[in-house]
This record gives structure tokens, C-alpha cells and sequence, in this order.
């Protein structure tokens, strides 16, 4: 068994540092991933102090490598600029995208999945999220791009807030939470900032997003994309191999309406929905067992029919799945009634081939 954020974090806080305080008091580790038994992180260290605390971070490589689950480690030093020197690698996002011959695929990902909906408030990115952590409990190597950029809130449901590093300035090393590896606009702002940008600028940090995070070998990335049918829905269809897309919808014919020009949106952009998803499809009552359809029952799987797509699965309204997302550990993570309803989904997606 791997092991896990915490227990390596706790293991670095045995580090101590010569000016006093240790690697995690002093907010010095950055990018942590793991990957099975393999781990890697950032040391972020003055410009001036670099050379000093070499063998700080061997201490620290020696030491995590040494953790049980632990095959190897892995750990760069990264070093602020002092005062007066030049200023470390960074990568801005955001900018006009880059021409492309066509669309083109992601370095190490066999497939790319699109997650979508026609409006929003039907619950994409909570499904989005909990899918690929489904997922990767199934045994998938998952990767999640919050393409939401104007309102990106994966970040939270998957329990990160960690500032992802670019050592070189020109690639972004992801996060990995629950086995998913992740990357969101999220992450790269302070908590209420908000992105002002023109639809140029937005297709550009996608396409940095697509091509210039290391995303690693992945049997999948699923991108969770904003509502509606707009500049990032094109951006992705003409830069991007997409395997597929995914629409998610409640069950209300209002819901149902636009979940009908999402589908024909990816119809005229070639590509292919791989079925539906029915989310909030009926609340059942914790004390009685009362089964109650709160936004009616059965519409997305009668418009999955109806359209001649698969119907991939429905999801219930339960209480655990908004704890579970403000808490940033996925109800997907859990054995109960809505996590085996993603598990059934992720086992479909992978039995057919999707993922």
C-alpha cells in the first residue's frame, strides 16, 4: 500500500532546517505526488541559500524514500531569486493560442473524455470528479483537468490547494489527489480572485493546460468542461483528440433542453457522445427508506433511448455527496448507496472499452 500526503508530510516535518523550523512549517514543499510507490516533490528555497540546502534535500530524499509503501523518491530543489537576480521560471496562462495543424493528442494519455452539460447547477463537476476517482479506485491510471477556468471548483472537491510548480517555466508539474492526477485555474489564483479574460485568453490556458502540464502516463483524462456550448467547448473539439463526451443532466425536461444542444453541439464537432448520465435522479430518505423524485425520474435515460445513446447510469440526491465534496474527499472514495452508483458507472465506461 502506498503511502499516503499525510503520512509523508508528518515524515517531513523531522527535517529540520539550519535557521531554525522544519520543511513544512516553513511552507517549503511543493508539487507532492505520488505514483504507486513513487514520489516526488519540490523544495522551494532561497536563490542564495541553494547550495546550503543540498543536503537538506538529500535528508529529505533519504528519508521518504526510507517511509513503508515507499519504492522511491524523488526531490528537486527550486530556488526563489534573490534580491537584484534574475527572476525564477515561471509559466504564465493564459494568452492567443497557438496555431495547430489540427487537433492533436496529449503526450502519455490513451484517451481523453469530455464531461458536459448544456447548463449548469446539474452537478458536472461533482460527477466529473467523483467519475475519475471511481476510476482510479477501478484500477485506471486517471488524470482530471478542471476546464471550468472562469469558475473552477474542483480544486476543493479534490481537497487541493496547493500552487503547482514549474521549475523550467515551461511545463506545469500536476497534483495528485486519491489517485487522480489533477490540475485546475483553481489552484493558480488566490481564493476569491476572479479570471476577467476575453475568449482568446481562455482558449489559450486551455491549450497550455492540454500541452504543457506533465501529465505522465494516463489511461484517461477526463476534462471537466464549463456549462453551455462556448469558446472552451470549441477550443477543446479543434486542439484536442477527444475520444468522447460524456453528458450529464438532470432529470426535468428544463435540464433535459439543454442537455439536447450540448449533444448536438458535439455531433457538429465530430465527436462522439459515449452515452448520458442521470445526476439527482431521486432522494431516498435516511430514516424511512421513502424513495421520493424530487426532479422527476427517468428523463435522461428516455432522452438516451430516444436518441439511440447509452444511458450509463444514475446517480441519487444524498446529503453525503455535497459533505463529502466541501470536505475534499469524493463520495466515489466510499462504499455507500452514491459510490457504488459511480463504481457501477466507471466499471461500464472501462467493460465498454470507454476508459
Amino acid at each position: 500500500m502506498s503511502a499516503s500526503k499525510d503520512q509523508i508530510m508528518t515524515a517531513l516535518t523531522r527535517i529540520t532546517l539550519p535557521d531554525g523550523g522544519d520543511l513544512v512549517s516553513r511552507d517549503m514543499v511543493r508539487a507532492l505526488t505520488i505514483e504507486g510507490d513513487r514520489v516526488q516533490f519540490l523544495l522551494e528555497v532561497p536563490a542564495d541559500k541553494g547550495a546550503a540546502m543540498e543536503p537538506v534535500r538529500k535528508a529529505a530524499e533519504d528519508l521518504v524514500a526510507g517511509l513503508e509503501g515507499v519504492g522511491s523518491a524523488k526531490v528537486i530543489l527550486t530556488a526563489h531569486s534573490a534580491p537584484g537576480s534574475a527572476p525564477p521560471p515561471n509559466l504564465k496562462i493564459g494568452g492567443h493560442p497557438k496555431p495547430q495543424a489540427g487537433p492533436e493528442p496529449v503526450a502519455g494519455v490513451d484517451r481523453i473524455l469530455a464531461i458536459a452539460s448544456g447548463k449548469g447547477g446539474v452537478g458536472k463537476s461533482t460527477v466529473s470528479s467523483n467519475l475519475a476517482v471511481a476510476l482510479a479506485k477501478a484500477g485506471r491510471r486517471v488524470g482530471l483537468l478542471d476546464a471550468d477556468i472562469y469558475g473552477p471548483s474542483q480544486h476543493r472537491m479534490m481537497g487541493l490547494s496547493t500552487r503547482p510548480a514549474s521549475p523550467d517555466g515551461k511545463e506545469i508539474i500536476p497534483l495528485v489527489s486519491h489517485g487522480v492526477t489533477f490540475i485546475s485555474m483553481g489552484l493558480l489564483l488566490k481564493e476569491d480572485e476572479a479570471v476577467i479574460w476575453r475568449g482568446p485568453m481562455l482558449m489559450g490556458a486551455l491549450q497550455q493546460f492540454l500541452g504543457q502540464v506533465r501529465w505522465g502516463a494516463l489511461d484517461v483524462l477526463i476534462v471537466d468542461l464549463p456549462p453551455g456550448t462556448g469558446d472552451v467547448q470549441l477550443t477543446l473539439a479543434q486542439k484536442t483528440k477527444v475520444s468522447g463526451a460524456i453528458v450529464v443532466s438532470t432529470p426535468q425536461d428544463i435540464a433535459l433542453l439543454d442537455a439536447r444542444k450540448a449533444i448536438n453541439m458535439f455531433g457538429k464537432m465530430n465527436t462522439p457522445v459515449l452515452g448520458m448520465i442521470e445526476n439527482m435522479s431521486a432522494y431516498i430518505c435516511p430514516n424511512c427508506g421513502h424513495e421520493a423524485h424530487i426532479f422527476g425520474h427517468g428523463g435522461a435515460r428516455a432522452e438516451a433511448e430516444k436518441l439511440g445513446m447509452p444511458f450509463l447510469g444514475e446517480i441519487p440526491l444524498d446529503i453525503s455527496v455535497r459533505l463529502a465534496g466541501d470536505a475534499g474527499k469524493p463520495v466515489a472514495l466510499e462504499d455507500g448507496l452514491v459510490g457504488r452508483a459511480y463504481q457501477q458507472i466507471a466499471k461500464g465506461l472501462i467493460d465498454g472499452g470507454m476508459a
